[in-house]
């Protein structure tokens, strides 16, 4: 059985397949490995164009697997004359040069700067048309900033290079399997995609109350609504909606950010035409009955909602970002340097492969969104 077939999906003729850019990380982490292996199990159903450096990725893929073929492309041959149409027997690089020889689990500042480059290349081939969706393997951001590039993160970097004042991180994934309901024993055991979106990322906790406005809320709502329908093919999204403090302030004796905030950022999102509901408690919200009733969640900060998220999906999870003028997808775990430097073969590439196939199906929503 082929890759194709076992995720459930047809082979594709090349010219027609959706081209993705695969940033491959930190070159010293599982990314490389992970961007390979996933690109290579999904060939014959989207040309996933490798962005690294292309002797180093063809010296991994040999050791992966000899059957892997890399063709490797400059980035000027690229400006000049596009991607060309490959089969399902090669993949892809476009040749990012490294700064410094990579030894697997070891970080050298002398690279961070190439994984600016390939991020730097993606985004252009967006803007020019040879990638529909980026999907971006994990980095370091400590290397970055020993390199001397203050760097807060992927999110943010897109942010900036595109000049999108505002981006929502949303993780998704398909939980895994759940036992029937004794009292439901024909329900069927998988449950609906779990979406978590935030509306703060990376805040200390003290932070958090500050940075959660009236205005905020209505833009992260507006930016989640609006690509929940273009990007996912959604067409009447709902949005149930946490509280920040216990029991979601239990009527202002927990704190008043519920009544001040969040319940008038949540009525004035409703009057906009957005089904958006809550405050809920964020420790009752995240069970079957709710989350059967929504497209997503938003919680207010990083360690309220990812927690609940990452135990029922983690290595089928995506990071998303919303609100840019590109689908880019991600990973949902880091550049695990312990197990590159044990070796190939013991990374999972389940997540990427996963990043890859939510890039393809937001590239088809999107694509059905224009059309209509």
């Amino acid at each position: 059985m082929s890759a194709t077939q076992q995720n459930g999906r047809a082979a594709v003729p090349p010219s027609r397949r959706p081209v993705v850019a695969v940033t491959t990380g930190e070159p010293a982490g599982i990314g490389p490995e992970i961007s390979i292996r996933a690109a290579w199990a999904m060939r014959e159903q989207v040309n996933a164009v490798l962005i690294g450096d292309a002797a180093f990725l063809a010296m991994v893929a040999a050791d992966i697997d000899p059957a892997i073929r890399i063709s490797a492309l400059s980035l000027q041959a690229v400006r000049n004359g596009g991607l060309p149409h490959f089969g399902a027997n090669v993949l892809c690089a476009i040749d990012i040069p490294l700064g410094a020889h990579v030894t697997p689990g070891v970080l050298d500042k002398e690279n961070g700067r190439f994984v600016l480059a390939t991020l730097d290349a993606a985004i252009e081939g967006v803007g020019a048309g040879w990638f529909r969706a980026v999907v971006t393997a994990p980095l370091q951001k400590s290397t970055i900033n020993d390199a001397g590039v203050p760097f807060s993160g992927h999110t943010e970097y897109f942010a900036d290079k595109t000049a999108t004042p505002r981006v929502v991180m949303m993780l998704a994934g398909q939980p895994h399997a759940l036992a029937a309901p004794a009292a439901a024993p024909d329900r069927a055991a998988v449950a609906p995609p779990l979406r978590v979106a935030l509306a703060t990322t990376h805040l200390p906790l003290k932070d958090v109350a500050a940075a959660i406005t009236r205005e905020s809320l209505a833009e992260i709502l507006d930016i989640i609504d609006r690509d929940l329908r273009g990007k996912f093919g959604i067409a009447s999204p709902r949005i149930l909606v946490t509280g920040l403090n216990p029991h979601a302030g239990e009527n202002g004796y927990l704190g008043r950010e519920e009544i001040d905030t969040i319940t008038p950022a949540l009525a004035a999102a409703r009057e906009r035409g957005i089904d958006a509901r809550g405050p809920y408690p964020a420790d009752t919200l995240f069970q079957p009955k709710y989350l059967e009733d929504a497209d997503c969640v938003l919680a207010m900060y990083h360690d309220q909602g990812l927690p609940v998220l990452k135990h029922a999906t983690f290595g089928r999870g995506v990071n998303i970002t919303l609100g840019l003028p590109l689908i880019r997808t991600s990973v949902d775990h880091g550049t695990a340097l312990d197990l590159a430097a044990q070796g190939l073969g013991l990374a999972d590439s389940s997540s990427m492969e996963e990043a890859i196939a939510s890039a393809l199906r937001m590239v088809e929503a999107s694509q059905q969104s224009e059309r209509t």
